[in-house]
Formats: C-alpha cells, structure tokens, sequence
C-alpha cells in the first residue's frame, strides 16, 4: 500500500511511519524540514507545509490512503487542524484519493458513563486549558464528516503515552466507551494502519482507548 503520512514527525506520525514501513509499504511524509526526517527505502520525503498544498498536492497522486497525524501542543489559536485538514481534502479531491484516517481527541465526545473525575478534569481543567486547540479540533471533525466523497475515519484517542506497542486496545465505532484508559502511540499508530481496510470504519467516528 502506498501512503501518505502528514504530522509524521510527531509523537504518533513517527509511529505510523516506522510500522508502515516495517509492514513492506511505501510511505511519502510531508515535512517543513526533510532534513531532520531520516532517509529510508520505501520511503519518501516532500518538502512543504500542510497550509500551504500549493506546494504538495500534486505529490498525492497515486497514493491509496492519506493518514493524518497533525497536532499542536501549542495553547494560543490554532489552525493546523481546520485548514491543514481542508486543504488535505481538496488535494485527495484533485488526485482522486479516497481513504482518509485522521486524528484528533476523545476529549470532544466525553461518554455519558465516564466516571466523575474524569469528566471533571477534562470539562473544568484540560478542555479550558487547550480551548483553541479544541475548537480547531472540532472543526477538523467538521470539515471531515462533511466530505462526503472520501471514505473517511476520525479515531479519538485518550491521552496519549511514550509507551511500547502491545496491539491491546479497545474501541467503539460511532459510539462512547464506558471509560477510557491512556494509550500508547505506538498503539494508536497500529489501530490507523490495521484499519485502513477496515469498512465499518468508513465515514465513522471511532473511540479509542488502552485494553
């Protein structure tokens, strides 16, 4: 399979190279700086920036899916999310790529079931703390659950650990989990390329949490 990683030199984006690339596919990564990106067989390197496609899109042709790691750490107002994801899905649109597996939070979708503490924390602490990073996250989820002619997939994920990977995980598509445990990168990154092929997840959104 050939994909095209964006956000691959983050936390979970390396993840998802490194194991695409032990798994035998090919891998193209979007990066602002290729020279911090290691050289690899099968792999690719585009220099550009996911705000700016004018500079990349044409490098999506051919691919069979598109995954998306893209993620600010960052407090103040973002966009990464909301324009970076409407510029990926103009470019699957001129290239004719389908399949797209993003990333964003299980915080924006807390389960009715999710203990007291939890709910709290995320509502009074962390949701306040990173408002503008969840308020572009929400409307990445928009811009994606309205393209209606890709084959989309939005995993959210818990907090998110330096981990090893060990395939324990469970999820809920289109639906809540009763409660959420952390989950390793490494993890998320082997539920995005294990699901790839998967058709219950297209134009789903799919909660994610550690077994």
């Amino acid at each position: 399979m050939r994909l095209f990683v964006l956000g691959g030199s983050g936390g979970t984006g390396a993840q998802v190279v490194a194991q695409a690339l032990d798994a035998g596919h090919r891998v193209s990564v979007l990066a602002r700086r290729p020279e911090s990106m290691p050289r690899q067989a099968r792999l690719t390197i585009v220099r550009g920036d996911v705000l700016r496609p004018e500079g990349w899109r044409h490098e999506l042709a051919g691919h069979d899916a598109v995954i998306s790691c893209l993620g600010s750490a960052d407090r103040r107002p973002t966009v990464v999310y909301s324009q970076g994801t409407a510029a990926i899905v103009a470019a699957m649109r001129g290239c004719g790529v389908r399949r797209l597996s993003c990333v964003t939070s299980a915080s924006l979708g807390l389960s009715p079931a999710a203990p007291v503490p939890q709910r709290l924390l995320i509502v009074r602490v962390v949701r306040p703390l990173y408002r503008h990073v969840y308020a572009d996250m929400e409307k990445l989820e928009r811009i994606v659950a309205t393209a209606g002619d890709l084959d989309w997939t939005i995993v959210r994920p818990p907090r998110l650990t330096n981990g090893a990977l060990t395939g324990q995980y469970v999820t809920a598509v289109d639906g809540h989990l009763p409660r959420t445990r952390s989950l390793s990168r490494a993890d998320l990154a082997h539920y995005l390329l294990h699901h790839l092929d998967d058709r219950a997840t297209r134009r789903a959104t799919v909660e994610i949490s550690g077994g």
